[in-house]
């Protein structure tokens, strides 16, 4: 599994400011990454640098060759960027992430119909996107990112409003695009259940600064409670259930 990207103590901020420093990780080909931690901790910040918007105030953040070009890297955004007035299919919606490559209109049909059928949107192409449920919408953003056939893919908290049926059919359409496909996933979510789930390795940002490794390494009570400032209690069973429970009190962290 070659290394895709690579951070060492890396400090990141904008302006003057420092939001985050002695960043460190390494994300291998083939691995499921989530970015986990509070509102303004710096998790959109690692994403922006992840995806060269963002050069570091000081250590490296290194892209191996193979994701250095724009068709290798699949960016999936919180919410459509779409004017809601533009009638617009599903079929033009994904082919937007075709957009500044050269893809032969052959070629381009077979992407199609490889990305809607990954998501599950199947048979869509020709209905209005605006007529897709939220989960559905939400599928087809993975689609229009899939369509440039990445080897990474990048998505900022894609299950943000959603239910929890919408939210396990968009993260199973990932799981296996990771197992089947060996699509390199790196997903920012609130959701610790589901990073438990389904990560292969975590990045935590919060108060106590950034961790980053296996996921059983980092998801453990004392980490969550100093990422997230409030004692976290987590309870695994038998079958590989995880809940992370937040349980705010009044004068700090225990010991």
């Amino acid at each position: 599994m070659i290394p895709l990207v690579t951070a060492i103590d890396a400090a990141l901020g904008y302006g003057r400011r420092t939001v985050l420093a002695g960043i460190s990780f390494e994300i291998r080909a083939g691995q499921f990454w989530f970015l986990l931690g509070p509102n303004g901790a710096g998790k959109t910040t690692i994403l922006r640098a992840v995806l060269r918007q963002l050069v570091p105030r000081s250590g490296r953040l290194l892209l191996h060759p193979e994701i250095t070009s724009w068709d290798r890297i699949g960016f999936v955004p919180q919410r459509c960027d779409l004017n809601a007035t533009l009638p617009t299919t599903v079929r033009e919606f994904v082919s937007l992430g075709t957009v500044g490559l050269s893809v032969p209109g052959g070629e381009a049909a077979t992407r199609l119909s490889w990305a809607l059928e990954k998501v599950g949107l199947e048979g869509l192409e020709k209905q209005s996107y605006w007529s897709l449920s939220g989960g559905q919408r939400q599928r087809a953003l993975v689609a229009r990112a899939l369509v440039r056939r990445p080897g990474f893919l990048v998505a900022d908290e894609p299950t943000a409003g959603l239910d929890l049926p919408a939210t396990e059919v968009l993260l199973e359409s990932l799981v296996e695009l990771n197992r089947k496909e060996g699509l390199t996933v790196l997903l920012a979510t609130h959701e610790l259940t589901l990073a438990a789930r389904h990560a292969t390795h975590i990045i935590l940002c919060g108060t106590g600064g950034v961790l980053a490794g296996a996921a059983a390494e980092i998801l453990t009570e004392k980490n969550l409670s100093l990422a997230y400032g409030f004692p976290v209690r987590v309870r695994k069973d038998d079958t590989g259930g995880f809940e992370a429970r937040l349980e705010p009190q009044s004068g700090g962290l225990t010991k």
